[in-house]
């Protein structure tokens, strides 16, 4: 996909299992931690990795190294010429940007349908070290009429405008300006023949698809935060059973937040991340 100049939203290209990937790559130089972590965007119309992460990449980065590609078939990734899309092929491919890395061990920190992703590729890959579910997919639920309506986006400013009344509590966050620019986003060449191409109607299956088994889930050796806002309507609350099934997990609700817990409660949400990765930093007593 050909990229705008001088764009935020363009990192580095690397060939991740054998496709061409965009990655944003920040805090290398000056990290504390020796683990990375990889941050996994959710799977809304029109975004990237940036778009997703942007307001809270600059305060991890200042401890760790963070890396937050656009997955296959997103953003400025490359498209499958099969137009085929699913939770295996999606985690060979986080697993690849790793492996093109060198990284054997990263923290995974997923939203909404990455924080699946995160989790199936922690029961694949245990060796990752620890897990930020935020209003995370990953278990079985009736897909909602949010998610539903996500999945099912048809371009229009319009249609822009109402999902973008479902991702925020805080209307305010909401201008046309914003509007405008995810819109713009879901009309790239190509985005709405992959986009519709992964969740076609009907939409249970595909969220079926990123459901891991809960026998699965509670093997997880894994130091575990689950966060999720109490507003959200794309990602019911019921979803925090995430908290039963894994023996080491910790929650937090967000009171008036809906689905965009990193950009309605930015600031706190990069605290409580870097304060839950930073114990991991910490040799044993």
């Amino acid at each position: 996909m050909t990229a705008p100049q001088n764009s935020p939203e363009i990192g580095r290209e690397i060939t991740a299992a054998g496709y061409r990937t965009n990655v944003h790559d920040h805090g290398a130089d000056n990290a504390k931690s020796d683990v990375a972590v990889m941050m996994i965007h959710g799977s809304g119309p029109g975004v990237t990795a940036w778009a997703n992460w942007r307001l809270v990449i600059p305060e991890l980065a200042k401890n760790r190294r963070v890396l937050a590609p656009d997955m296959l078939g997103f953003g400025y990734t490359e498209r499958p010429e099969d137009n085929t899309y699913n939770r295996e092929r999606w985690v060979k491919h986080a697993v690849g940007v790793m492996d093109e890395l060198g990284l054997e061990q990263v923290d995974l920190v997923g939203n909404s349908f990455g924080g699946g992703l995160a989790l199936a590729l922690a029961i694949e890959h245990p060796q990752r070290r620890r897990l930020v579910l935020m209003g995370s997919v990953g278990v079985s639920f009736p897909i909602t009429k949010g998610l539903d309506e996500v999945w099912g986006y048809e371009p229009s400013i319009e249609n822009m405008r109402r999902l973008m009344d479902v991702f925020a509590y805080n209307k305010n966050l909401l201008t046309d300006e914003l509007a405008e620019m995810r819109y713009q986003a879901s009309v790239r060449p190509g985005f709405q023949e992959s986009f519709a191409a992964m969740f076609p109607a009907p939409r249970q299956p595909g969220l079926d698809n990123l459901a891991s088994p809960e026998e699965d889930i509670r093997k997880l050796p894994h130091e575990t935060l689950i966060l999720h806002g109490r507003e959200d309507e794309v990602i019911p609350l019921e979803v925090l059973q995430l908290a039963e099934l894994i023996d080491r997990a910790h929650s937090n609700v967000f009171g008036r937040c809906a689905i965009w817990t990193q950009i309605e409660h930015a600031g706190r949400f990069a605290r409580l991340v870097n304060d839950f990765l930073h114990e991991a930093d910490q040799p044993p007593e």
